[in-house]
């Protein structure tokens, strides 16, 4: 009997870290300021009090995650919304001038499902546009808003010069993906990540809109996300860990992302890098490409 899976081994077929590297952690922020409550729930635009916890992050969250990364002294990857640049260039251009890597995050983080391939587009150019126009860069990264990607938007995505995405959930390590089925299709380097390592589920709650109400203590949160990273490591993986400034820009919430930083650091091996860092890497290994394909379903 033969078998094209080797299961005693974490490491995929070809994957290999740097010399000297044994895993690799990035540290990402999400900068969604009030984008994504406007495109889900319109009405919210009237809505003072929803609005000023939206705007947390740029007014404050953002400013005191920077001096953090400032201490630990490493480089995170900022997906902006396009909107979110228009409306706080400020705080965005401080992001970049700290000499962190701007990454593309939609425009007024729309979600993928439901839209149309030119719709997709349209979103995807009006973002790199409000990035270009504001920040001057033009991000090779994107990250879907609610990490909502259909079957097109790979393709959508090299057609327009991106290097990676980063929010699919099916591996601990990254990958090369095929952006269509078809032999000899264009491909980008997939980041993977998952809803355990993003701080809207135990942290966020906006009554009638999003959470359950109950809030847990960064204690917690860093005591779950330093376990997921201590078995990434031992598994050779990519620990892809996703904040939001005006979520995990609150002081206590700071000081645990802080702290997972520095307990990321400590760990021997651990290369701590930006995504384009991690997927440039990604790309020089000629790994074969994965191929996603729709499942079938009988009726």
């Amino acid at each position: 009997m033969t078998t094209d899976v080797d299961w005693r081994t974490s490491l995929p077929p070809g994957f290999r870290w740097p010399d000297g590297v044994r895993a690799a952690a990035c540290f990402t922020f999400d900068v969604d300021a009030e984008s994504p409550i406007l495109f889900e729930h319109p009405e919210t635009v009237d809505w003072l009090d929803v609005m000023t916890h939206q705007a947390y992050g740029a007014r404050a969250g953002i400013a005191r995650l920077l001096r953090a990364l400032d201490r630990t002294g490493i480089r995170a990857t900022f997906f902006i919304p396009g909107y979110s640049a228009e409306r706080w260039p400020a705080i965005c251009r401080a992001i970049r001038d700290a000499g962190h890597e701007i990454a593309h995050h939609g425009y007024l983080h729309e979600g993928a499902h439901g839209a149309g391939v030119e719709e997709q587009e349209r979103r995807l150019l009006r973002g790199l546009d409000s990035l270009d126009e504001v920040l001057g860069v033009r991000p090779t990264g994107y990250r879907g808003p609610n990490w909502e990607l259909t079957y097109e938007t790979p393709a959508l995505l090299a057609r327009h010069g991106f290097l990676y995405d980063s929010g699919l959930m099916d591996a601990d390590h990254p990958y090369v993906l095929a952006t269509s089925e078809e032999p000899g299709a264009p491909t980008i380097v997939e980041l993977p990540g998952h809803w355990a390592l993003d701080d809207w589920e135990p942290y966020n709650y906006l009554p009638g809109i999003t959470g359950s109400g109950v809030i847990s203590s960064p204690a917690d949160v860093l005591a779950r996300w330093t376990l997921e990273l201590e078995a990434l490591v031992d598994d050779g993986g990519l620990f892809m860990v996703t904040n939001h400034p005006f979520v995990s820009g609150r002081p206590s919430r700071a000081v645990a992302v802080e702290r997972l930083i520095e307990r990321a650091k400590a760990i021997d091996g651990v290369w701590i890098a930006t995504a384009a860092e991690i997927a440039k890497h990604v790309a020089t290994l000629g790994l074969e490409p994965v191929v996603h394909r729709r499942p079938a379903i009988s009726t």
